[in-house]
């Protein structure tokens, strides 16, 4: 039984190279009771080296082991890639129609840890190009735009496939109706994508969420009592930190009660590919480009340029200011002078 891609079997792998491949090996040795093999060991050696007496006890000859093991590790594995799904290099939207019927002249393509910004006035469409985007539009929605998915067409069973989604939406509205605390929730998920550290990557997420809230919230907070803000906060990370969805749609996230800008960047550094509905200028600029929309349709796409970029500093300073302002007023502070 070999390990997938590679030509080696997983019980010829040393232990310190198949734990930082398969971190969930490890589950097969405490299941049985067995200490994990030296690092520099392979799995197959240390196998050959359990005496008859331990051997005995576990109820199973030497060469049924290693099969047990090579047929555990076969089975996590290829429930692991069911779950997660092929690597996605790229998505290409392939311009349709606005509302008029004139043709879109664009063809845009995306790579994971880059950011497209979508702007234009309200009703201008931008919504409706993240919904195409979310469906994975074939020519069948009303602007007749098409998605590819590293150049071809999605498979069926990932465009319609609710296990894994290629997509994560994340809108100005949330809320959760779950009876559970945030550590619970998060630990749910976590143990639903058979992370190995699942404490550990359940702290992550909830640090990461009171980066980005405008107020802390405790693990034990129950989900239901999470303000917006809050609420959005948790699900960006973990969306960055767990979803499998490479492409990350965000809608007017200026308006989550979060710091927006940390936000994006938590996804950026995870590798996502974000596009974004805003007006907010600081969000647009940080695009790598930014999608004009007018009457339902894209009539333009911007690369940003470093002059644009260097702009950023003087509206973050005035963000500053005016985000100071905001938490005076919530403070009951007076405000003297702007």
């Amino acid at each position: 039984m070999t390990t997938g891609h590679d030509t080696v079997p997983y019980s010829a792998m040393s232990a310190g190279e198949l734990l930082r491949k398969h971190p969930y090996a490890e589950d097969f040795f405490t299941s049985l009771g067995l200490a994990l093999p030296p690092a520099e060991e392979s799995v197959g050696a240390y196998f050959g080296r359990l005496t008859s007496e331990v051997l005995e006890d576990l109820g199973v000859e030497r060469r049924e082991l290693v099969e047990r093991f090579s047929a555990f590790m076969a089975l996590v594995v290829s429930l692991r890639e069911k779950r997660t799904g092929p690597a996605i290099d790229s998505i290409t939207i392939q311009g349709g129609v606005d509302k008029s019927g004139a043709a879109e002249e664009f063809v845009l393509t995306v790579a994971p840890g880059e950011v497209v910004s979508i702007v234009g006035p309200t009703g201008s469409g931008k919504s409706r190009f993240l919904a195409d985007i979310e469906w994975m539009a074939q020519g069948d929605t009303p602007t007749r735009r098409r998605v590819l998915i590293n150049g071809s067409v999605p498979d069926p069973s990932r465009r319609f496939s609710l296990e894994h989604k290629l997509v994560a939406q994340l809108s100005q509205n949330m809320n959760f109706v779950m009876d559970l605390s945030v550590e619970e929730f998060i630990a749910m998920h976590a143990e639903s994508r058979m992370v190995n550290d699942v404490a550990g990557i359940t702290r992550t997420i909830i640090e990461k969420a009171n980066e980005l809230a405008g107020e802390g919230f405790l693990p034990q907070t129950p989900v239901t009592a999470l303000s917006g803000g809050q609420s959005r906060a948790l699900m960006i990370a973990d969306t960055s930190c767990l979803s499998t969805s490479p492409i990350v749609l965000i809608d007017e996230i200026e308006n989550a009660g979060i710091d927006r800008k940390k936000a994006v960047r938590t996804l950026v550094d995870e590798h996502k590919i974000v596009l974004m509905a805003t007006h907010d200028p600081i969000l647009a600029l940080m695009g790598d480009r930014r999608l004009v929309f007018k009457n339902g349709g894209v009539r333009a796409i911007i690369a940003t340029t470093p002059a644009e970029r260097a702009t950023m500093a003087a509206f973050e300073e005035l963000d500053a200011r005016l985000t100071a302002v905001r938490n005076a007023l919530r403070n009951g502070e007076r405000i003297d002078c702007v």
